[in-house]
């Protein structure tokens, strides 16, 4: 019945001019055909479709075919007659109109979700490599609006991040690069060929919309894809296959990754296309870090760069890609970041990055991210690994570097512990600076001493919280202790001896009434804690207690003395330090005049 009808359909129109087929006769067809695909007629639908005499009918129409034929290969994966749809399919495809062809294989690729997009992708995008072949023009606006189309629909689905999640691909996202490549070649090749003897205009459109795939795939999947271990085999890992071939269509199409990440951020801007001169600083800041990454980490085509470029110099137009890494919250994009700055520093000698490369904004903004890192992330291979290239980045830095650093985190940290960090790195600068043969004015006298104002002193005099702050005030009193030890009262060199009454005042003193007052409110608690220990026992409930103004979350008694009384420890610590601090400040002061009376 269907198909009569189809037959039916296509004798009223044979009869009838090209211009003169109306839209009832589309929307008939179309119902007709469905029909015939739903009832199994596939082969007598075939015979229609290589007649002849309906090639008119089935050029103008035939378009409004590929959708049911898709979907009947999509979900009818063990039919029999899977064959005749993909005949069907190739037959559309050759005999129909192709502006009307390419937009109804666009919408086919936008409709579905989850697994099924990577399905539809994988069996669509030869039909529409050819469909756009057969464009006579605007294919550069095609070309546009199919890899437009295929990569939003390839940022939905999830990146694989571990070696087995690639190799099972569960959502197929690696088998669409590889196709993806294939499906873009043909462009590339004909961007390349055509440089001498196309429309100057087309082709240059042509450039543009390919140099927006490009950075796109850059930002998605390749910013946040995670890649195997170098030393296997590079053909065994389809992302890193797919960013080789990126790479290498921007150099094909006359954008060569060594001008651009040289070039990125300048004034001067390297695009000729409007879109990405305004949009270059918003869009464009991840695809080019994702470039460096891939370059400088990966060491894909890492060969085309210059060998003249100075470590300083590799590193110092890096730090603006590490620090859009840093910015991130996803840990497969900020640790590439880590590792861009692990690779930059290693190849630079310690001590010899300049302090004026910190007049640069990310280099006063990186090692702030680093410390976000490592004190935010949950992930703790990373955040010792952030550690770790934070000391590689002072290690490289030189004394005045150093000193402006750790001035910049001291201010800006604001966590205890990352302050202790910055402590011991200034205590072993200035035991450096008092053990070499040249003075290091950075790390002794007045400039010292202004360091030692941000070190040596409470925050909120008495009252600082000294529970939160203990890291940072143990810190602070071994360095003391340090300086006391190791600088005599007459030579003086770290310029402490001069400072001794201001540092008891604003450090000395107000941590002794901290102290006090820490440990009596402490004992109250424990105190209290003890006393309503078996009121609690008898009703088996929770407990909860307030200290420092905030309240421990509800625990057993039991829990809540310990953590109590492990408070009470770090203050008979501190104080501890503090009173063998003092001593030795007594029995220096008391030396030194003895001094002075053997002298004479």
């Amino acid at each position: 019945m269907a198909v009569e009808e189809l037959q039916s359909i296509i004798m009223r129109c044979q009869i009838l001019e090209e211009q003169d087929f109306k839209e009832e006769d589309f929307g008939l067809f179309q119902l007709a055909g469905q029909r015939c695909i739903d009832e199994g007629h596939i082969e007598q639908l075939l015979e229609i479709i290589q007649n002849e005499k309906n090639k008119i009918i089935i050029k103008n129409m035939g378009w409004n075919l590929v959708g049911p034929v898709v979907r009947c290969l999509l979900w009818n994966k063990e039919d029999e007659k899977r064959k005749y749809y993909f005949l069907m399919l190739d037959l559309l495809v050759k005999l129909c109109n192709p502006k009307e062809l390419l937009l109804g294989l666009l919408e086919l690729i936008e409709e579905p979700s989850g697994k099924q997009i990577s399905q539809i992708i994988l069996l669509l995008l030869q039909p529409l490599q050819t469909v756009i072949q057969k464009l006579r023009n605007n294919k550069a606006y095609s070309v546009g609006l199919a890899l437009s189309t295929l990569w939003s629909q390839l940022s939905l689905l999830p990146v694989p991040y571990s070696e087995e999640q690639i190799q099972t691909d569960d959502y197929g996202l690696c088998q669409c690069c590889k196709a993806l490549i294939e499906f873009t070649k043909p462009f590339v090749e004909e961007v390349i060929n055509d440089k001498e003897n196309s429309l100057e205009n087309e082709n240059e459109k042509l450039k543009d919309e390919l140099l927006k795939f490009c950075f796109k795939s850059l930002k998605c999947p390749l910013l946040t894809a995670q890649f195997l271990e170098q030393s296997k085999e590079a053909g065994n890992d389809p992302l890193r296959c797919f960013a080789s071939e990126i790479i290498g269509f921007l150099s094909a199409i006359g954008h060569p990754f060594p001008k651009m990440i040289f070039n990125h951020g300048r004034k001067k801007r390297t695009w000729d296309y409007l879109e990405f001169e305004e949009e270059e600083d918003k869009q464009l800041a991840d695809s080019m870090a994702s470039l460096a990454y891939l370059v400088f980490v990966q060491g894909i085509s890492i060969d085309q760069l210059p060998m003249v470029l100075s470590p300083s110099y590799l590193l110092q137009f890096n730090m603006g890609h590490i620090e859009v890494f840093l910015q991130r919250t996803e840990e497969s994009v900020f640790s590439k970041g880590v590792d861009l700055l692990e690779n930059g520093l290693l190849r630079i000698e310690d001590n010899s990055l300049l302090h004026q490369y910190l007049e640069i904004k990310s280099f006063l903004t990186v090692p702030q991210g680093l410390v976000k890192v490592m004190t935010l992330c949950p992930i703790e291979t990373l955040r010792k690994k952030s550690l770790a290239m934070l000391q590689l980045y002072i290690n490289k830095l030189d004394s005045q570097g150093k000193y402006t650093l750790f001035r910049c985190l001291l201010n800006t940290s604001n966590h205890s512990g990352v302050e202790a960090f910055i402590i011991q790195n200034i205590k072993n600068q200035i035991d450096l600076s008092l053990k070499g043969t040249h003075n290091n004015k950075w790390f002794t006298g007045p400039q010292l001493i202004s360091l030692l104002d941000l070190v040596l002193f409470l925050p909120e005099g008495a009252e600082t919280d000294l529970l939160q702050n203990s890291d940072r005030i143990m810190a602070s009193l071994n360095l003391l202790r340090y300086l006391v030890i190791k600088d005599n009262e007459k030579d003086n060199q770290t310029g402490l001896w001069t400072e001794l009454g201001r540092i008891e005042n604003n450090f000395l003193k107000p941590l002794h009434t901290g102290l006090n007052m820490s440990k009596a409110h402490y004992e109250a608690e424990i105190k209290n804690s003890q006393e309503n220990s078996q009121e609690v026992q008898k009703s088996k409930d929770l407990c909860s207690v307030t200290v420092g103004g905030e309240e421990i979350p509800n625990m057993p008694p039991e829990m809540q003395l310990k953590v109590l009384h492990s408070a009470l420890f770090t203050f008979d610590l501190i104080e501890s330090v503090l009173a063998r601090v003092e001593e030795l400040i007594e029995i220096k002061t008391k030396s030194a005049p003895e001094e002075n009376i053997g002298i004479k």
